[in-house]
Order: C-alpha cells, then structure tokens, then sequence
C-alpha cells in the first residue's frame, strides 16, 4: 500500500522517483484536504448559493449585497495581524486546522439559520456567520504557503494544488447539474449542502492534523512587517500584477447581470461552466506554473481580458441572448481565473524567501484585500453605466495586469 501510495503520488507530481515515502504522504493529505475544502467552497458560494438562499429567506437586497465583500475582504484583509502568531508556531499546520474548524461551524450556524430563520434576523446571522467563515479562511491562507513550502519540493508544489483543484471540481460539477434540473429550488436542500459542507472543513481539519511537518523556528510576533513591500522591487511588481488580475474574480457577477432575469436553469449553466473550466485547467496551470508561474500569470492576464472584450463585443452586438453565450464565456474567463490562482499562489512560495513565506503572504493578501476593495468601487461606480462598462474597465485592467506580469523575474526552479 505504502508502495502503491508513492508510485500514485510520482505518477500526479512526475517526480523521477525523487520524491520520499514520507513526501508522497504528505502529498496525500494535501491533496485530499485541499480537495475536501474546494469542494465546501463551491457548496457554500456567496455568489451563488447564499444569495439564493437569503434571498429565498426574505432578507433584504442591502444585507444580499454584503455577502461577497464580506467573503472576500474578510478572507484576506486580517492575515497581516495573523503572520505574527503563525511565525511563532513551532508546526505551522494547527494554524490551518483552527481555521477549518472555525470555517466548519460557520457553516453549521449558516445551514442552521436557513432552516430556521426569516427575513433580517436570517439575513443578519448569515452574514455574521460568513465573517466569521471569511476570518477562518485567512487564517488557512496566511499558514497554508509556509506549510507547503516546508513539505513540498518546489517543483512539485503546483501540481499537489492543481489536482486538489481538478478532483473538488469534478464533484461541484454535479452540484451544478442538480441545480440545472431544478430539484434545488426549494431552501431545505440547499441548507443540507450547506451542512454538508461544513462537514468536509471539519474532516480536512482532522485529516490535516496528522501531516508530518518538521519543527520550525518560533519566529517573532512582527505583525506590521511592510519591510517586503519597502525592499522588494518584485515583490511590489508581484503586489501589482495580482491586484490587477483581482478582476477576473470579480467580473462573473457581472456576466450574470448582462444574461438578465434568466430561469434558475441559465445560472445553472453558468456554474457548470465554471465548475468545468476548474476542473480541466486546474492541473494543467499546476504543472505550467512548475515551469513558469511569471508565464501563467501573463497568459491569465491576456485570457482574462479577451474573455470579458467578448462578453462586450456580444452584449453590444445583441448576440447575448441565447443561453450558450453568456456561459462559454463564462468558461474563458474561469479558465483565466484559475490560472491567476495557481499563477499567484506559487511564484510567491518560490521568490520568498523561506523563513519569511508567512509574512509575504500575509502581507500580500492583506494589501491585495484593499486593492479588491478599490478595484470593486471602480467595477460598482461603472455598473452604473451598465455591466457592459464594468466589463470594459476589468477587461482594461486585466490587459495591464498580464503586461506587468511578463516583467517580473523568473524564480528559480528545483
């Protein structure tokens, strides 16, 4: 079985048999957790699920509204006060499992409010829930790069997180085609999905509990470390070319407005879409950002821009209108989308240095969470005009996003 374990495990990351007994463990549970946890997130997406959810609820428009900043900014705006702690952490993975326990029983109370609540009350809890889910959520980020970087070689890195990426798919993908058929039209379901979902954090919790991580140095509580961002020329690039590229997270909200008051069956589409594009290319901007994650970020940049240009081009030529369009582009985008993640995630591993992977990322997550915020006031001052403005500007921004990104250094690879 051991044997059986380490071949598998040479077989995803094509190791040339480099990889130890003890690595191809470790590589396990990375991907099953990580598999685990992607897969709650899609049953759990404040995009989707949860406003459907509230809306169903009777919570009103404003509080409907708060569910994606909430997420997003509170996902990565407090990892800069967190650093500190998980720099003084001897095994770094406890960070990560208290964030999936915290994660797990926001969860809960989120499926238990849906069962159980109505209107602003429901509502309320909800999103208080959600922040709560958002904090636990940087709490994995800000640990989770150290802990790779000290149990993953480098080149095999990428391709650990693209198959946790393409396996979670595959099961989102049916979540979408249930959706697609209309039995999830009714609360109770999706309060269960919910449920289910918490479910999975806490079992990545345990299973991620027994990772074999060596002991590190206790490092000093240096919560406000900006050293990084005043010394590092690439550093600030790197700031830059990911804060650009936040559009292409930003910008499928905006795909749903163009496609109007479509049934529940067009949205479903519209996940499947993106569920697809996660599920192919997830592995393939692993095993490209082993290579070169400085390429994969250009090469999302230009993706990401050609796909939101096409959603304009559609919408202004009145061709928006079947039910094929809005999602095929959809699809490019996701595509784009998941290059950025796999892009951003390992070229900043890599350039780090290694006793300072924790303050990096959490420095960087908590500037990009401000950057999100600015780019999502430019993205809602221009949705004004309409979403095909708002698409315009995102198009734009990830354009010069993918031209700074062919600018930044090639790290090392090996």
């Amino acid at each position: 079985m051991a044997d059986l374990s380490k071949d598998l495990y040479g077989t995803v990351t094509d190791d040339d048999g480099q990889a130890t007994q003890r690595e191809a463990r470790n590589g396990g549970k990375h991907m099953v957790s990580l598999s685990l946890t992607k897969v709650a997130d899609g049953l759990i997406d404040p995009k989707l699920v949860l406003s459907w959810l509230m809306n169903a609820l009777g919570a009103p428009a404003v509080l409907i509204g708060l569910l994606v900043p909430v997420r997003e900014a509170g996902a990565l705006l407090p990892q800069m006060l967190m650093a500190g702690w998980v720099q003084s952490l001897e095994h770094r993975k406890w960070a990560w499992v208290l964030g999936c326990l915290g994660q797990g029983v926001a969860a809960f109370v989120i499926a238990l409010a849906a069962l159980m609540l109505q209107g602003w009350i429901a509502g309320g809890v909800i999103v208080a829930a959600l922040a709560v889910l958002a904090v636990s959520r940087a709490l994995c980020s800000v640990s989770y790069k150290d802990i790779l970087g000290k149990t993953i070689p480098k080149t095999r890195r990428g391709a650990v997180k693209g198959v946790a990426g393409s396996v979670s798919s595959a099961a989102v993908i049916v979540f979408a085609l249930l959706l697609m058929s209309g039995l999830l039209q009714d609360v109770t379901p999706l309060a269960l999905a919910v449920g289910f979902a918490a479910c999975l954090w806490l079992l990545a919790a345990l299973l991620f509990s027994r990772l074999e991580e060596e002991a590190s140095e206790r490092g000093a509580r240096d919560t406000l470390d900006f050293t990084p961002i005043r010394e590092d020329a690439q550093f600030r690039r790197f700031v830059a070319v990911r804060g650009l590229l936040t559009v292409t997270a930003l910008a499928p909200p905006y795909l749903v407005l163009l496609a109007g008051d479509s049934a529940l069956q067009g949205l479903g589409a519209m996940v499947l879409a993106s569920s697809l594009a996660a599920f192919l290319s997830s592995y393939v901007w692993g095993r490209l950002s082993d290579q070169s994650s400085r390429r994969v970020l250009a090469l999302s940049g230009f993706g990401g821009a050609v796909a939101m240009a096409l959603a304009v081009a559609v919408s202004l030529a009145g061709w928006a209108g079947p039910i094929w369009v809005l999602p095929v582009i959809l699809f490019v985008l996701m595509i784009a989308y998941q290059g950025v993640r796999s892009g951003r995630g390992i070229y900043l591993v890599d350039m780090a240095p290694e006793d300072g992977r924790a303050s990096y990322a959490a420095l960087a997550n908590t500037l990009i969470g401000g950057l999100l915020l600015v780019t999502g006031l430019i993205g809602g001052g221009l949705s004004f005009i309409g979403p095909v403005a708002a698409l315009a500007g995102f198009a734009l921004l990830s354009l010069a996003g993918g031209a700074l990104a062919l600018g930044l250094k090639e790290v090392e690879q090996g």
